[in-house]
């Protein structure tokens, strides 16, 4: 992770490079210093408007995630029963005298929904869609030298719009950005590699100029540098720019590349400088990779030349307790965990994803399936973006693509999710039209939808014939008859599995497959009274399937060229398979805190080669009961158990299991499983009896953070017995105070039904285990947390804020 450390925080101090660059472009955040209203103010958009009451925050901001669960707010809890409603945000600011001359923009790379903005009273427009980014160019309202007053009015009234939690607020970055004249337009380089072998790449560069002044002759210089800064490459072209705007395209060839793959996710930069004569105007920097890749009919998919099957996840876009607040730590540390899982790949379901998470999926080696709409012109929820498909579908696609199409992570677009126009002929020209736009701007990878009609003449959207790549959510019974069906296409299944699962908890026996609920119109009934699922790998949703019996499919199917999970974690909405009070799903490897349930040791066993052996469940349990217990191992050929140093019997993986198993009956002591090869003990994993609850025990996943006002540590809260063992049905009431340079951002426990807010100073365990989430501020220094809980032992751990 050190490189990557060092990637962010070279692009955290971009604007500086690049203002040195003949001070030409500045590219600043402007998420500090706004002022915030929770209601609707008419006159808010005014420049003399008096905000001085109103709070003092900054952005990325999400306003829901503060609130207080409840059945009757508006989103229900398919959208995570959290408060939304209507909102403003302002902020003050100087652009200095020297800038008069140049142009100078804003950038939001999100904000949910129906945003609004004005800029010295002047209004700038509106962008329905919340996960799009947009820009609006400031330059002839500015006030050069002297105060000038953005505004922001941001609508998410109007319920439900989502079938998932979105947040609410300008929840992602903000950017203001001062340019030339002359000037490389926003998202304005397309960088692709038509050529590409070991020896040789050939980069293709099309660049658009953009130009506030009078028409120009200009001089671009285009470089290509290495992860280290050195040049490999270069191109200059002239370009006359007769009126506002102009593309140049250039080539430029690149010998020995070194090629971007998951495991070596290497990443080239072209620079950009744009001349007057002998005055720079622009200085331009985009990160790409070099990389070939094939989806084939019959043998699925290779990168550069070699077969890979894509492990893949989807995920929303929240943060559990951070809400929809993008913070690039929390994403890096969902990314490292299912890395270590030995996933490959991302979908970000079912929307444009904020830029920083595809920035760190190009430097950690990620498969990226890039979707923008969850829906076309039929509904899904009364208030969705159906609404407004007809008039802002082309405007949202055109700038996902140019904004995302030079990731080398991205693989495919994705037009749509279980789009309701498969079942009539109206999806036929709308496949095709989004189609056409998304190949208009970018013909280097398939474009794909996520189906669920497997029969051919009733999907209207494979009848278009527009479609590259069909991808196909759940039916994995069915993925073996794809090609009788649909010919010679290529396939990948977009979304899978929709097993569920609350972490911890355990419920006998562990062979009876369940459905829960088990069709869409029957009420579960058979469900738990505190409202938790068998974390045993046993229970899907009734559309979906456990995540054995998909994995199993796929696994063996050449055609396949993998899967996308549903979903690598946890997220607020969409609680299924229970009502109220639950508010969170059930279908993460990870619960919402990040903490894994069982089943991401079965994906680390068969995505790994490092060795694995998890044994489960805990051994808590009424004397004489009858347990089934699992252990996932891999690397070896057998595992033996123990209780109490008494062997329980030998147990090896037959035809296509993916655990073993034994039913034991209980007796308190230590459960203890050993794998072994050829006879050699590999791995040794045990399991003990714990006592009552007596102390608490605080685990940093990163002691020194950075003092940036952002950064995070993730503290693990462990309610221990007085061996040191995790006492699994703890449920103490943690409290946290804290001194010193940063604060708690965040606390949970990953129990789906909480009502506990997230935004607090304390947290009961669940299943023995919470979360703290500290921010640092902007000072450096030591920051000491400290956790009490009645009754236990209280802990301290220090942190280092550089």
């Amino acid at each position: 992770m050190l490189k990557l450390r060092c990637f962010i925080l070279y692009f955290l101090m971009l604007p500086v490079l690049v203002y040195g660059q003949g001070n030409v472009r500045l590219r600043e955040s402007f998420n500090k210093g706004w002022k915030f209203f929770a209601g609707d103010e008419k006159e808010a958009s005014k420049v003399n408007y008096k905000d001085a009451f109103w709070r003092s925050l900054n952005v990325p901001h999400d306003w829901s995630i503060e609130g207080d669960f409840s059945n009757f707010n508006p989103a229900k809890p398919e959208g995570g029963a959290l408060p939304t409603g209507i909102a403003w945000y302002r902020k003050s600011f100087v652009v200095p005298s020297s800038s008069k001359g140049k142009n100078v923009s804003i950038t939001f790379d999100g904000v949910y929904q129906h945003s609004e903005v004005w800029v010295n009273g002047k209004y700038l427009g509106k962008r329905p869609n919340g996960y799009i980014s947009f820009s609006y160019d400031l330059t002839p309202y500015l006030r050069f030298g002297k105060w000038n007053v953005i505004a922001v009015r941001v609508d998410n009234s109007a319920q439900p719009n989502s079938r998932w939690y979105s947040g609410s607020g300008i929840y992602r970055n903000v950017w203001l950005e001062t340019t030339g004249e002359v000037r490389v337009d926003l998202w304005g380089t397309y960088v692709t590699t038509p050529e590409v072998s070991e020896s040789h790449a050939k980069v293709s560069v099309e660049t658009s100029l953009k130009n506030s002044g009078a028409g120009s002759n200009v001089i671009l210089k285009t470089f290509v540098v290495d992860e280290k800064g050195k040049e490999v490459g270069k191109s200059e072209v002239s370009v006359h720019i007769e009126g506002k705007s102009a593309v140049a395209n250039q080539k430029i060839s690149i010998s020995n590349p070194i090629l971007w793959s998951v495991d070596r996710p290497y990443l080239y930069s072209v620079v950009t400088e744009v001349y007057i004569g002998k005055k720079l105007t622009d200085h331009y920097v985009t990160p790409f990779g070099i990389r070939f890749f094939n989806f084939d009919a019959k043998k699925g998919f290779s990168l550069n030349g070699q077969p890979l099957k894509i492990l893949g996840v989807c995920n929303h876009h929240d943060l559990g307790a951070l809400g929809a607040a993008i913070n690039v730590r929390a994403m890096e540390r969902q990314l490292e965990l299912l890395k270590a899982m030995g996933c490959n790949g991302i979908r970000t379901a079912h929307n444009p994803p904020a830029p920083e998470l595809l920035d760190l999926c190009d430097r950690m080696g990620f498969i990226v399936m890039d979707e923008t709409f969850d829906m076309w012109k039929k509904k899904k929820n009364s208030k969705d973006y159906h609404l407004d498909f007809p008039e802002w579908y082309k405007r949202d696609l055109e700038d996902h693509v140019k904004r995302d199409r030079n990731h080398p992570s991205v693989f495919m677009w994705s037009i749509g999710n279980e789009i309701r126009e498969q079942f009539d002929s109206t999806g036929i020209s709308i496949t095709r039209e989004l189609t056409s736009i998304v190949k208009r701007l970018d013909q280097t990878r398939p474009v794909t939808s996520a189906l669920t009609e497997m029969v051919p003449q009733k999907n209207f959207l494979f009848q278009a014939k527009a479609l590259d790549l069909l991808g196909f959510n759940y039916n994995h019974a069915k993925y073996d008859s794809l090609p009788l069906k649909f010919g010679d296409y290529k396939f990948i299944a977009s979304e899978t599995s929709s097993a569920i699962a609350t972490r911890g908890h355990y419920d006998m026996p562990s062979d009876s497959i369940r459905r829960w609920p088990k069709d869409g119109k029957t009420k579960l009934t058979e469900g738990n009274k505190d409202y938790t699922v068998s974390a045993y790998d046993n229970v899907s949703a009734y559309w979906g399937s456990t995540h054995e019996e998909t994995w199993k499919t796929v696994k063996k199917l050449d055609h396949i060229a993998g899967l996308y999970v549903w979903t690598g974690f946890d997220y607020l909405g969409e609680p299924i398979p229970y009502p109220w009070p639950a508010r969170s799903s059930y279908f993460g490897i990870l619960d919402l805190a990040g903490f894994p349930k069982d089943s991401y040791y079965m994906y680390q066993s068969e995505w790994t080669s490092k060795p694995v052996l998890h044994l489960l469940p805990h051994w808590n349990w009424q004397e004489g009961k009858t347990v089934d217990v699992w252990a996932y191992y891999n690397n070896a050929d057998e595992v033996e158990l123990f209780l109490n140093g008494k062997s329980l019997g030998v147990k090896a993986k037959e035809n296509d299991d993916l655990h073993v198993m034994w039913r034991v009956k209980y007796e308190p002591g230590v459960l203890k499983a050993v794998s072994r090869k050829g006879g050699k003990e590999v791995l040794v994993r045990e399991v003990k009896t714990a006592g009552r609850p007596a102390k608490i025990e605080l685990l940093a996943d990163r002691k020194e953070i950075r003092a940036d006002g952002r950064d995070l540590s993730f503290i693990t809260v462990k309610i221990l017995d007085k061996e040191g063992n995790v006492v699994p049905d703890a449920d103490n009431l943690v409290k946290f105070s804290i001194r010193g340079e940063g604060f708690i951002a965040g606390v949970d426990n990953g129990y789906q039904a909480s009502m506990e807010p997230f935004k607090a100073d304390h947290r009961k365990a669940f299943n023995g285990l919470c979360l703290a989430i500290i921010q640092s501020s902007e000072k450096r220094g030591t920051i000491v947390l400290r956790a009490v809980a009645e009754g236990l032992d209280p802990a301290v751990i220090s942190l280092k804020a550089r």
